[in-house]
């Protein structure tokens, strides 16, 4: 080994030495050799991220590989392994689980050419592990293609130091939900620094992050990926995450996504999720959103099985939610379980908000479920085993 790079990769140069009047050509055509040669050899970090196998809601991994780079495309990032055993996805005597990469962007903390790796798990022999439902989406994908589904997806979280949401006082509450929401100003509104420092990573990192707001309740924020396709916009949602968390170190900040964080009259953190197919889209798009949200109340117990664990602390029916109980939809109605946004009705034309997904959905289950019960014959849980909450009977 010379260094980190072995003996069949170096290159090896017999220098004639050229005529005086030849000596700049050669001095610039050794300094472009040579460049090519570093970029060629040169190594970058890589993080591999992954969902682990924690019920009722994964959480995310991640851990730093060395390799060659630039990377250009996904397949040229090697599969790792992993010990299963320390995520709950594998027992003790035969823990590895493999990751292979699915989707990379650029590092926005280390820059570039170091990348984010979003990977799938995969078991030893290389079949999908019970907790890849990343795997799952992507046939469902593929099934449906012809249909266009887009997606956008709204990601609630409260910002939170020492147990506390941030800037909260130690004891007893803030002044009442009100004045907070999209507000400004040191006494409204707490963790703008990691928020926007947030944003400027993911824009960056080639994210399509459209839009950022402080929400209802102090310390609460928002931020919206999409519209996308199905697994662009999960990949890019878990990213965005992993960013989120990862710079919140650096702020000693962390945000949680707990669907109802603080008890009482204090508004829940949601995932609404904005989806189309293409005929919603088109003319005449009103008359299929309204039958598949006929469908969609058709369908509301098997749904919101995999809409996020404890939502039914925040779908109340109060703060701007249906009863978990209840199915209901209509346009501009925030406290339907489905809003058809007005720009839609209007048009005739557009999207629906489903607005009964919890902040901490897992968007692979979210879009699964929405496409198979808008384009097909219905979502059905029980058949990839996917339970995060339980319904009443």
């Amino acid at each position: 080994m010379v260094g980190h790079i072995p003996l069949e990769d170096v290159i090896l140069v017999r220098i004639q030495v050229p005529q005086p009047k030849n000596i700049m050509a050669f001095a610039i055509n050794i300094f472009n050799n040579l460049i090519n040669t570093l970029m060629v050899h040169s190594l970058i970090t890589a993080e591999y991220i992954w969902l682990d196998g924690q019920k009722p809601t994964a959480k995310l991994r991640s851990k730093t590989k060395v390799i060659k780079g630039p990377v250009s495309q996904v397949s040229e990032i090697p599969m790792w392994g992993f010990d299963g055993s320390s995520t709950e996805q594998a027992e003790g005597h035969f823990s590895d689980c493999m990751l292979k990469p699915v989707y990379f962007i650029t590092d926005p903390i280390n820059k570039a050419p170091n990348i984010l790796v979003m990977c799938e798990v995969l078991n030893a022999d290389g079949t999908p592990h019970p907790s890849n439902t990343r795997h799952v989406l992507a046939q469902v994908a593929e099934k449906y293609k012809e249909h266009d589904a887009w997606f956008g997806i709204e990601q609630e979280y409260t910002l939170y130091r020492k147990d506390r949401p941030l800037g909260w006082p130690d004891h007893g509450f803030p002044s009442p939900q009100g004045r907070y929401y999209c507000g400004v100003g040191f006494d409204e509104v707490h963790g703008r620094p990691l928020v926007e420092a947030h944003l400027k990573a993911c824009l960056e990192a080639g994210l399509l992050i459209s839009g950022i707001n402080a929400e209802v309740m102090p310390a609460q924020w928002e931020f919206q990926v999409g519209p996308l396709n199905p697994l662009d916009v999960g990949d890019q949602l878990w990213l965005a995450r992993w960013l989120l968390y990862r710079l919140g170190e650096e702020h000693q900040v962390y945000a949680k996504l707990d669907p109802k964080p603080i008890s009482g009259d204090w508004n829940g953190a949601g995932g609404h999720t904005n989806f189309s197919i293409k005929s919603m889209r088109e003319d005449g798009g009103m008359e299929v959103i309204n039958k598949a949200c006929e469908k969609l109340k058709q369908f509301h117990k098997q749904h919101i099985r995999v809409y996020g664990a404890d939502n039914d602390k925040r779908l109340t029916g109060k703060h701007e939610t249906c009863s978990i109980n209840d199915f209901r939809y209509g346009v501009s109605d925030r406290g339907a379980s489905i809003r058809i946004p007005m720009a839609a009705a209007n048009a005739g034309k557009g999207y629906l908000e489903d607005r009964r997904p919890a902040a901490n959905l897992d968007p692979y289950q979210i879009c699964t479920a929405l496409i198979e019960t808008t384009c097909g014959d219905g979502f059905d849980s029980d058949k990839y085993h996917w339970s995060n909450f339980e319904p009443k009977a």
